[in-house]
């Protein structure tokens, strides 16, 4: 506990005493003087002023005091000595001057009187207040006999009560014979006095038991008074009047009320009507905050009055005939209260002090000075001491002149009364608060370290900072009279070791605190508003932060109090989950994280929904032939808003059991105007519909039955449709028994034939929803008309709608049937259509019926393919026929087409497609591979497509860096299909490009790839390759013969191999640094020897020979092509060189000679770009041994 010091201004040294009215004006703080010195008494514990005893019990007069030595304590009794020693009821507890009196079978009444304590040591006396002892009393009624009263009905009356003086005062209420309380309101009402007013009586208030009781506190007892009878007669009642006050008396009254009190103020009227009362304060305000109206506004209450609230207050009765007015003037007394009241000294030898005596009160008070509790006019002599109305000055005070002072200021309504002591003392310092106590404050909230120190002379107080930094008096540190070091913002930075040191001139001590500035606790993620349907699962999160280094405790309210103890509320670590929600559990709900230091709390609301409440009392009104009104209640909306109102109806007489949806109105209302039919038995309920859901329906209406009627409406969907030749087929969509707005419903059908000037024939059918009329015409236009028709009359005329009657086959066929063949696959036909008669049905379009007859090539007779069928929609006369095999003989004829079929084929007519380019060669084998020659074979083409005029071939060599070399040109007859080339380099790889070509060019290429052989011993026989098939959809294969020659124990073999792999790792290097360099190699200069002139430039899509590079799987040379997506795909016709690298660009001149070089991938490492082959040849071996 840190205790206050005393202010350090309010002492000064000898010679000094100019500036004794400085001090005048500073007051002094109380000081503790630590027990183990020397002090005079100090009383700590005492009874009240006025203690009003039970009887029954002890009286306990409390005097508590301390002081070094112990204080002995003496008491008075009406101002003379109470020798307590000498009377055996008195006790004193031992250690105390407390009394305990046992008044027990004794006159209580002995022991009334005013008692004063008395504690004394050797250092002076301390006195306590006058206590002044009365028993509680609750004297009986006094004998009387009240006299029936008998009063006319409207006068004013006044039941007076008078219950005897007891101590303290009785509460009064009025009672009837059974106890019960008598009703009061603004007609009858209770005064402060008790009396009971009627501002006017009525016959009700007749009754012979109106009994006032008195409630006396202190004994618990209840005396009533003589029950009063009152009779009120109604032969004469007196009539209306202004009103009139019945309390206070008179225009104006006076009142007296003490400062710190509760002022009442009460005016009671009387009048017919009863009078409205009401209050204002004249020249002010009436003061709102410490105001309150009681007994129906006829009594104001201001609480802890002050000097302000005297003035004129008015009350003001009124009704319907006028006003009264009544005014109280109040007046404010006070008796003596303090401004300053004296405090304890603690002086060393030679110092100087003061004590003040500082009051106020309403008349003036008078302040008398006692010392050691002797009047100061009566005490001895003292030259240091000086008294100056309410202050005493003590200069130079010496050791052993300690003593107690006594102030006693009173006036007419009361007395204070304090004591003060002056202990002289001479002692070093010392520091009260407990040695290293750790503070922990919270970032940004204030810091108060403490030093509660004593000494005398009062010690002086420095801080320091880590045993270091001298902490001086300003922002951000306060330094207090008591010592307490004060850090108005903590801040992390602040967190250490702090020192006091307590200096005097007798000594010095020191003490050591310590600062912990924790982080907030924050509720980082808070509950939100949750709207729940009732079953479900709420959850509220609740995510803190706190500092590590205090334990934080998560607790959960509901509404300001504890959770439910119920299983479905789950509180887990940073969340509450509250299952299968009910009603009940709606409400506010409150996460607060609480540590030692601070708490942060956040709170969300649940609001529980459901389905509505189906609604109730449903009514019809305002009932007609075609309309009703339903009105209803609505059901409870369970927190979510109506929407809307679904109203159904059920039809007890077509369709029973069956509710179907009339209409919807608003969530807002509460009525509908509903549209009936006809010859319907009704019947409603209504469903209410919010956010959840719809509600339970409702419990249905009374039944009500509309009239019948001729029909509303007739059918719909009507249709007229011929189902053969020769009829037609009248359909539609039949009433239901709900449309049919009487019994009896038949429909009445009627035809005739469209633009032809015929009566209309009718027919009329119950119970179906079709007819069919015979013997029409084929495929002429009908107008038709159904209507509905019952026992009550006829629906509306009906729209007429247009059918056609039955379809037949075509007659006739297409004529002028002409071909014009566009190019070898493409051919236009034109026909000239056939008449509209003759279709004999709605024209649906024109059948092409075309076959491959055979190729031009072919004998008659040789081959025959599958008819092929298009079909043109419309009034069509010509049409393209796609994807022709060129060269051959085409047969077409042509159809008209109806609903009902086709008609007859034109005349057949031929046509022949000219040649085109030929497919590819059929194979392409390599064989008899040799040291400088290969061996070719291939097959003619599947489909020539038109008369071959030869072949195509196309090679050149690929280095072991995927490089290709220059291109050679040949070309063969038609019939040749073999060739030997020689003069070729030995183990190395050629690709070869074949394709087959006829007057309309050259068709797609098929590609191989093979190697030359070194002769360097036996070596297996070749394996022939693979033929490369060219097909819409092509696989491409990549045959590579292999050779397996055994060299590893000849000698030579290895010298060349070393000066092989010298060269290669050279030229390595070189093609490193050009390629880094970003270098292109050329295959080869223009060569002039192999002049083709056939040979076209080409683009990637019909055969661009490109660049020859490895591909990120390593398998360069398969023939196969890989688009810019990253697919391969295999729907080309062709095959090229540019499938073997990125660019596609490079073609080939008139000289056949290659344009362009050769890159790699340059995202590809150079070491990369040798791994690319992988035919097992000896050069490859040489590459992966470097």
């Amino acid at each position: 506990m840190i205790h206050p010091i005393m202010d350090r201004n309010r002492k000064w040294m000898p010679g000094f005493g100019a500036v004794l009215l400085i001090l005048l004006s500073h007051k002094t703080s109380a000081l503790e003087v630590p027990l183990d010195l020397p002090q005079p008494p100090t009383i700590t514990l005492q009874s009240p002023k006025d203690y009003i005893f039970d009887p029954r019990e002890n009286i306990v007069i409390h005097c508590e005091a301390k002081g070094k030595p112990h204080p002995s304590f003496s008491w008075t009794r009406n101002g003379t000595h109470f020798d307590v020693e000498k009377d055996s009821k008195v006790l004193v507890k031992p250690g105390s001057g407390t009394l305990v009196i046992d008044i027990s079978g004794e006159k209580a009444e002995a022991y009334e009187g005013t008692y004063q304590c008395t504690a004394h040591n050797e250092h002076g006396t301390a006195v306590s207040n006058n206590i002044v002892i009365r028993q509680s009393r609750s004297p009986l009624w006094s004998k009387e006999r009240n006299e029936p009263i008998v009063v006319q009905m409207g006068v004013s009356l006044v039941l007076q009560c008078r219950p005897p003086a007891g101590l303290p005062p009785p509460v009064i209420f009025w009672m009837d014979n059974n106890f019960q309380r008598l009703p009061l309101d603004k007609r009858v009402s209770q005064a402060l006095n008790g009396d009971l007013y009627f501002s006017n009586v009525l016959p009700e208030d007749s009754r012979p038991d109106y009994i006032c009781y008195a409630r006396f506190p202190h004994t618990q007892t209840i005396q009533q008074k003589q029950p009063i009878s009152v009779t009120v007669l109604n032969k004469s009642p007196m009539g209306e009047r202004r009103p009139g006050f019945m309390t206070p008396l008179g225009i104006t009254s006076t009142q007296m009320v003490l400062r710190g009190e509760t002022l009442e103020l009460e005016c009671i009227a009387d009048g017919l009507p009863t009078p409205e009362m009401s209050w204002q304060k004249d020249g002010g305000e009436l003061p709102s905050s410490r105001m309150s109206f009681h007994n129906f506004k006829k009594t104001l209450k201001i609480s802890d009055v002050s000097e302000a609230d005297a003035g004129d207050y008015r009350c003001t009765a009124t009704n319907s005939l006028g006003t009264a007015h009544h005014i109280i003037k109040v007046t404010v007394k006070a008796a003596p209260f303090w401004v300053s009241a004296p405090r304890n000294l603690i002086l060393a030898p030679n110092e100087t002090g003061i004590l003040t005596c500082r009051v106020s009160g309403e008349p003036k008070p008078k302040i008398s000075w006692f010392v050691n509790g002797i009047p100061l006019e009566n005490a001895p002599v003292d030259h240091s001491r000086k008294v100056d109305g309410d202050t005493v000055i003590l200069s130079n005070v010496q050791s052993g002149s300690s003593a107690v002072y006594q102030c006693n200021a009173s006036n007419e309504f009361g007395y204070l009364m304090a004591n003060a002591f002056v202990n002289v003392l001479a002692e070093a310092p010392r520091v009260l608060t407990p040695p290293n106590r750790v503070y922990q404050v919270i970032t940004n909230n204030p810091a108060l370290l403490h030093c509660a120190s004593f000494g005398s002379p009062i010690p002086t107080i420095t801080w320091f900072k880590d045993s270091q930094t001298s902490i001086k008096n300003g922002d951000p540190f306060v330094i207090h009279e008591n010592g307490t070091l004060e850090i108005h913002v903590a801040q992390p930075l602040n967190s250490g070791k702090y020192t006091c040191i307590a200096t005097n001139n007798l000594g010095i001590k020191e003490n050591h605190v310590y600062l912990e500035v924790k982080e907030p606790t924050r509720i980082l993620k808070q509950p939100e508003y949750k709207v729940v349907q009732k079953g479900m699962s709420a959850v509220f999160e609740c995510k803190v932060k706190h500092d590590p280094s205090l334990v934080p405790t998560m607790t959960w309210l509901k509404d300001d109090g504890e959770l439910p103890d119920d299983e479905r509320f789950d509180v887990d670590t940073d969340s509450l989950t509250i299952k299968d929600v009910t009603d009940g559990d709606e409400g506010t709900y409150t996460c607060i994280m609480n540590t030692t230091l601070d708490q942060d709390s956040a709170s969300a609301m649940l609001t529980v929904v459901e389905k509505p409440d189906p609604p109730t009392d449903l009514e019809l009104t305002d009932q007609t032939e075609r309309s009703v009104q339903l009105t209803w209640i609505p059901g409870d909306e369970h927190n979510s808003p109506t929407q809307k109102f679904l109203i159904q109806y059920e039809d007890l007489l077509h369709q029973p059991g069956v509710w179907i949806n009339l209409t919807e109105v608003a969530g807002t209302s509460t009525t509908a105007q509903l549209n009936l039919s006809p010859h319907v038995y009704y019947s409603f309920r209504v469903l209410a519909v919010n956010h959840v859901g719809y509600s339970q329906p409702s419990q249905p209406s009374s039944q009500y039955r509309t009239n019948p009627a001729a029909p509303d409406e007739n059918p719909s969907d009507v249709q007229g449709v011929g189902a053969e030749p020769g009829n037609l087929v009248i359909s539609w969509t039949p009433l239901t028994g709900f449309q049919s707005n009487g019994p009896n419903l038949e429909y009445k059908v009627q035809w005739r034939q469209k633009d032809v000037d015929n009566e209309w024939s009718s027919e009329t059918v119950a119970n179906v929803s079709q007819f069919v009329v015979s013997g029409t015409p084929t495929y002429v236009p009908y107008e038709i008309k159904v209507q509905a028709v019952n026992y009550y009359g006829s629906g509306p005329e009906p729209e007429v709608v247009i059918g056609y009657s039955g379809e037949d086959l075509p007659l006739s066929a297409p004529e002028s049937v002409q071909v014009m063949v566009h190019n070898s696959t493409l051919a236009e036909v034109h026909w000239e259509p056939v008449s509209f008669p003759s279709v004999r049905g709605k024209l649906q379009g024109y059948k092409v019926y075309y076959h491959r007859e055979r190729g031009l090539h072919e004998t008659e007779g040789e081959t025959e393919q599958q008819e092929q069928v298009l079909t043109f929609s419309g009034n069509r006369s010509e049409g393209r026929l796609p994807g022709l095999q060129p060269y051959s003989l085409y047969n077409l004829s042509i159809r008209v087409l109806n609903s009902k079929g086709e008609g007859p084929p034109s005349p057949s007519k031929t046509f022949e497609t000219p040649e085109g380019v030929p497919g590819p060669p059929s194979f392409l084998n390599v064989i008899n591979p040799s040291l400088d020659s290969l061996t070719l074979e291939w097959g003619p083409p599947m489909n020539n497509n038109g008369r071959l005029a030869g072949y195509t071939l196309k090679y050149q060599p690929v280095n072991n860096t995927n490089e290709l070399g220059p291109v050679k040109v040949m070309t063969f007859l038609a019939n040749e299909t073999t060739t030997t080339l020689g003069n070729l380099n030995s183990s190395m790889l050629y690709k070869f490009y074949l394709s087959a070509k006829t007057i309309k060019g050259s068709g797609p290429i098929i590609t191989e790839e093979a190697l030359t052989v070194m002769d360097t011993g036996p070596t297996e026989p070749p394996h022939p390759t693979f033929p490369t098939t060219q097909s819409p959809h092509p696989p491409f294969h990549k045959a590579v013969p292999s050779r397996q020659v055994d060299i590893a124990t000849q000698g030579w073999f290895i010298g060349l191999m070393c000066a092989i792999a010298l060269l290669i790792l050279v030229l390595l290097i070189v093609c490193f640094i050009k390629r880094n360099k970003g270098g292109k190699y050329p295959v080869k200069e223009k060569e002039d020897a192999h002049q083709d002139p056939e040979i076209q430039p080409m683009k990637e899509d019909d055969g661009t020979f490109g660049e020859y590079s490895d591909t990120e799987d390593h398998k360069p040379l398969k023939g196969s092509r890989t688009p810019s997506n990253g697919t391969v795909r295999r729907d080309e016709s062709d095959d090229s060189l540019v499938d073997y690298g990125e660019g596609g660009d490079g073609q080939f001149n008139e000289d056949g000679s290659f344009i362009g070089q050769y890159s790699g991938k340059k995202e590809k490492d150079t070491h990369e770009g040798n791994e690319s082959s992988e035919a097992p040849s000896p050069v490859n071996a040489m590459n992966s041994f470097v």
